[in-house]
């Protein structure tokens, strides 16, 4: 599987929508859709470095690794 990204926990837990986050980050809406959606092979150091300002949290509070071969045995 790879690295999920839990933006959305995030978002929810400091009660922040997509659009307020996306113009805090400065990003459009549709980039922020797609990051909090899994929906990108790869995430800037300054966009990341800007959800964890605007959140309040540490890059591991939005990234996860998960083994392929462990959530293939399940």
């Amino acid at each position: 599987m790879g690295i999920v990204i839990h933006l959305d926990r995030m978002m929810t837990k400091r009660h922040i929508s997509l659009g307020n986050l996306a113009k805090e980050v400065g990003i459009t809406d549709a980039s922020l859709s797609k990051i909090k959606n899994n929906k990108v092979h790869s995430i800037r150091f300054s966009t990341l470095t800007e959800l964890c300002k605007a959140l309040d949290c540490q890059p591991s509070d939005l990234l996860e690794y998960i083994d392929s071969e462990e959530s293939d045995s399940k």
